[in-house]
């Protein structure tokens, strides 16, 4: 670094608008040779100040640049590590009276948990990732202990506050609304769930959510669904919960919703709220706090009161599941950057389009919150919360329990442990953990819903009850509707026999089928002629038919 700037921050550890009218007298005097001898310095630096009227300040300044000069300190010493965005929050809070404000960060994890982000940051810049935050919380008392709000040098926006930004939640909601399912004894961690194509009719016309990997594993436990981060058993379980209702506890948790949850409607189990690191970090310390919440603490007055928004049953639980290596094992595998030697609970989260990637997670003693993205909002190139936000979350982790190992807290007296089985091996057999009156030893599928079977067809493009307006003005070839059948869990099948309206069609999967007005019944056959799904489009606009000439 050269300049005005770098020399008053190397000789006197300040600002040039800082610095008093001998230090700026110094400074000017070395502009025109910064290496003459102090003597030099001091005559020429005493000429400025006479000019202006302060010879006074001519005593000893030889010794005072002298002393200066061999007592330099390193002009990159608070920067960025002087959490400069913390500050500017903890100034608005309170005007200081006095010269010197104690806060709550602590000098040297601020400083690695910077060298951190950059680090990550650096290595990922290749897919398109720019900007990083980190917030690390006290458990117990919800002091800010280290607070990043960007990746320094090598961000877009350096001096935008990306832990203060509102930022899509991602899958970073669900621990959540798994903890109010508990509760509300709707499920527990050995119920099942259909991870299969869901298609929920909305005023907006049908949602479709889908997994990360764009697959299905049938029938899985809510262990497993959360561990694993599967979308389809979240949404699922909102359409129990409702949005409404899982809306109000994240706003009890300090979430900054601005709007209700019919607005975001069943998308909300899968994160598309906008939240901050910092509001979202805190929400979790109240999971690590046995469903106890408090206000971040900033060190301003007393501390902030605590309520409790859950119960520490299912808090607990949450958190046994969050650090359940093999329940995640299916998304994340064993060995990931979300495991660590000690205990620790960790969820991560990614925005649509790959805008925001999140990994937040407690020990017994801190909670941790980790953002990358970029500050301006353009999407990451297939960066997921192990490559992009994990590995930063993982490295603070590990530093601050590189002296003493995180326990998992003691359960809770009102879960009762058992041995479990399952049906058909749906999951291997485990000891899980049970609210009253809602413990289980063998998990079956009730006979209304039996396992499904692999050869089964499953009609997953186009959705029952979808609606298609066709376009004029585009080229007939490009508005042709694809028919893709899968088995259940996501699987291809090879031999498909399409009929629409009860008119053999082809046997290809996918088809292409170039859609004709009006209502149809779109039928998926086996080779014998046994239909297995069905599905029921409505076709508005144009006729495509005729100007292609080819039959339905």
């Amino acid at each position: 670094m050269s300049g005005v700037t770098a020399a008053a921050r190397s000789l006197f550890g300040k600002y040039p608008v800082g610095l008093d009218s001998r230090e700026a007298a110094l400074l000017a005097a070395m502009l025109r040779s910064p290496n003459a001898a102090p003597a030099v310095i001091a005559r020429r630096a005493c000429g400025i100040l006479k000019a202006q009227s302060q010879a006074q300040y001519c005593d000893n300044l030889a010794g005072i640049i002298e002393y200066q000069l061999s007592h330099t300190t390193s002009i990159l010493q608070d920067d960025p590590f002087t959490a400069s965005h913390f500050a500017r929050r903890r100034l608005a809070l309170e005007t200081p009276q006095q010269a010197q404000l104690a806060t709550t960060i602590d000098g040297t994890l601020q400083r690695t948990v910077q060298a951190i982000v950059n680090r990550v940051v650096h290595e990922i810049r290749h897919s398109h990732a720019n900007d990083a935050a980190a917030v690390v919380l006290d458990n117990r008392t919800g002091r800010i202990l280290a607070y990043v709000g960007s990746s320094g040098d090598l961000a877009t926006a350096r001096y935008v506050d990306n832990a203060a930004a509102l930022r899509q939640a991602g899958s970073t909601l669900k621990p959540f609304l798994y903890a109010q399912a508990l509760e509300q004894r709707r499920i527990t961690a050995a119920s099942l769930l259909d991870d299969s194509a869901v298609n929920l009719p909305t005023g907006n016309g049908l949602y479709v959510p889908q997994n990360y990997d764009k697959q299905f594993g049938g029938w899985v436990s809510a262990r497993t669904a959360l561990a694993s981060s599967l979308n389809i058993p979240a949404v699922r379980l909102l359409v129990m919960v409702t949005p409404d209702v899982f809306h109000q506890r994240l706003r009890q948790l300090g979430l900054p919703l601005a709007q209700s949850g019919d607005y975001y409607g069943y998308s909300l189990a899968l994160g598309s709220a906008d939240v901050t690191l910092l509001s979202l970090t805190n929400a979790y310390r109240a999971l690590a706090n046995h469903g106890m919440y408090s206000e971040v603490n900033w060190g301003v007055g007393a501390p902030p009161p605590a309520n409790r928004v859950m119960s520490e049953e299912a808090a607990w639980l949450v958190g046994d599941i969050l650090s359940d290596r093999q329940a995640r094992a299916r998304t994340f595998g064993l060995d990931s950057a979300l495991s660590t030697p000690f205990w620790t609970a960790v969820k991560t989260g990614t925005s649509k389009d790959m805008r925001d990637n999140w990994t937040v997670g407690w020990s017994d003693k801190y909670t941790v919150g980790v953002w990358v993205g970029n500050s301006t909002g353009a999407s990451m190139r297939q960066v997921s919360g192990v490559t992009g936000a994990g590995p930063a979350w993982h490295d603070i982790m590990r530093y601050l329990h590189e002296d003493h190992a995180s326990m998992q807290p003691t359960r809770p007296g009102g879960l009762s442990a058992r041995d479990i089985t399952f049906e058909n091996d749906l999951e291997a057999t485990r000891t899980e953990y049970f609210l009253p009156g809602t413990e289980v030893s063998r998990i079956a599928l009730a006979s209304s819903a039996a396992a499904p079977v692999s050869g089964r067809m499953v009609i997953r493009t186009p959705a029952d009850g979808t609606i298609i307006a066709l376009d004029p003005d585009i080229p007939a070839d490009n508005q042709r509707l694809q028919l893709l059948t899968t088995t259940p869990a996501g699987g291809a099948h090879a031999a498909v026999r399409w009929y629409v309206d009860g008119r053999f069609l082809g046997a290809a999967n996918p088809f292409a089928w170039y859609p004709v007005p009006g209502s149809h019944l779109i039928e998926a056959r086996d080779g014998a002629g046994q239909t297995h799904d069905r599905a029921r489009v409505n076709i508005r606009g144009a006729q495509l038919r005729q100007q292609l000439g080819q039959q339905p």
